[in-house]
């Protein structure tokens, strides 16, 4: 397909399809036909989690709920699994409401639009009421079984409006990810280029839903011509951005598409003073694999960048109920490479969000599910934790931002995820992981 574009009224420039959605998407701030590309960062806080900080952001809920509105024609989701009603703890919980009021305005959407969900393949014990409401209302829905596929799972949480809007983040199609879990993610508005992007990757999970093998290569249509050393060049909130999309596992990765571990070890070498990170689990090992294996590649490069380029690296941590013993060792050992006078500055904290006697009954929450990672150059915002299996076998994907190159005055994705980070390291549900901590002093093991 080709096309013909007018730039400034007198200029005719004959291009291919993937070039005329790249130049429109460069140009949406200057021509009046679009609207100019949004990125805003979204959270959930849990409900009695408080911080003295100025430092705030809209709500993912309210991100889906706008996003559902702004619907015109579709909505694509990838998700690992769909409980947003409370029927899967039978506790009656009243901050449930969030869940089931997306729930309830997806549904309807499905009897208007076009809904699709890749999700992944439910375990026997999940819950089903989700899938089978939405399935009713005339949503579309593909289970992919990346067990067989890959021995992972579908971790993925990203959603594709009209073609012309995305969130990715760390939140689950789960009541608890809106009022019970601390949650991160990126909506960005009007931005076509990229959802036709992010809307490939979504195409490889809903083509693997109906396949039992993983194509090698994957044809044409899944590739893409942007990633870590060509990113897409467009204008978001005003400010010039290099952009790109990262996927896992690399058997996922279509021509062109940079490798969510690619990534992350790229966006630390690229760091001139610091890197900050905030993820539920860091384990430098795969995690679920049996026998046990060890996986340095993420824990190497840090140690590499905070020695070599003497860069000051920061480890926000999650505590809670699930947490596995096993990472305190990894990470204690991380930390004592920590020594001022030898200039290497590898500092770890762990973060506990507090829970009330009620709110300890709620199965799988009170915790921070973060999953970033911000320089002084990049925003990396993904969906996987960090061990090994979710790079090697589980499909995850993440969005690569770098605005730093701007004079604009607006505020960069960079900036205010770095003020999100320091909010959370300098707060009182955050305590330093030394040689000599009692883990039980921070964690309800």
């Amino acid at each position: 397909m080709s096309g013909m574009i007018e730039v400034y009224g007198s200029v005719w420039i004959e291009c291919s399809h993937s070039v005329l959605v790249w130049w429109l998407c460069l140009c949406e701030k200057t021509l009046p036909l679009f609207s100019v590309s949004r990125i805003v960062l979204v959270e959930s806080i849990p409900e009695g989690l408080e911080f003295n900080s100025s430092t705030t952001h809209p709500s993912i809920f309210q991100a889906w709920m706008n996003l559902m509105n702004e619907a015109r024609s579709s909505v694509d989701i990838a998700s690992f699994y769909w409980t947003l009603t409370n029927k899967d703890t039978h506790t009656r919980e009243p901050t449930a409401n969030q869940g089931e009021a997306v729930l309830n305005r997806l549904a309807e959407l499905s009897g208007n639009l076009s809904v699709r969900i890749a999700v992944n393949t439910p375990q026997e014990k999940q819950p089903r009421h989700d899938l089978r409401l939405l399935n009713d209302s005339g949503a579309h829905i593909r289970t992919v079984n990346m067990k067989e596929l890959t021995t992972g799972v579908l971790h993925t949480k990203f959603w594709v409006v009209d073609k012309q809007h995305i969130y990715i983040g760390s939140a689950n199609m789960d009541w608890r990810s809106l009022t019970q879990v601390k949650e991160l993610g990126v909506v960005v508005y009007n931005c076509s280029c990229l959802a036709a992007d992010l809307s490939k990757i979504f195409e490889a999970y809903w083509f693997l839903g109906e396949s039992k093998s993983i194509p090698s290569p994957w044809p044409e249509r899944f590739s893409t011509m942007y990633n870590k050393d060509t990113p897409l060049q467009l204008p978001l909130n005003n400010t010039p951005s290099n952009v790109y999309l990262s996927s896992s596992p690399p058997s996922l990765c279509a021509a062109g598409r940079t490798p969510d571990l690619q990534s992350i070890l790229s966006v630390m070498e690229d760091a001139e003073s610091f890197v900050y990170i905030a993820v539920m689990n860091y384990l430098p090992t795969m995690e679920f694999s049996h026998p046990k294996r060890y996986w340095a590649d993420i824990d190497t490069q840090l140690r590499r960048v905070a020695y070599e380029k003497r860069i000051k690296v920061r480890l926000l941590i999650s505590c809670w109920n699930s947490t596995q013993p096993v990472m305190f060792s990894f990470l204690k050992s991380l930390a004592s490479v920590y020594n001022p006078k030898n200039n290497l500055d590898i500092q770890v904290r762990l973060f506990v969000v507090p829970a009330t006697p009620k709110q300890k009954e709620i199965p799988f929450a009170r915790v921070n599910h973060n999953k970033y990672m911000v320089t002084d150059k990049i925003a990396y915002i993904g969906t996987s934790n960090w061990s090994g299996d979710y790079f090697v076998n589980t499909a995850g994907s993440a969005l690569v931002v770098n605005q730093t190159a701007s004079q604009s005055v607006e505020s960069t994705v960079q900036s205010q995820l770095k003020a999100v980070f320091e909010r959370d390291w300098n707060s009182g549900y955050s305590t330093p992981l030394t040689q000599h901590s009692n883990l039980k002093d921070f964690c309800y093991f």
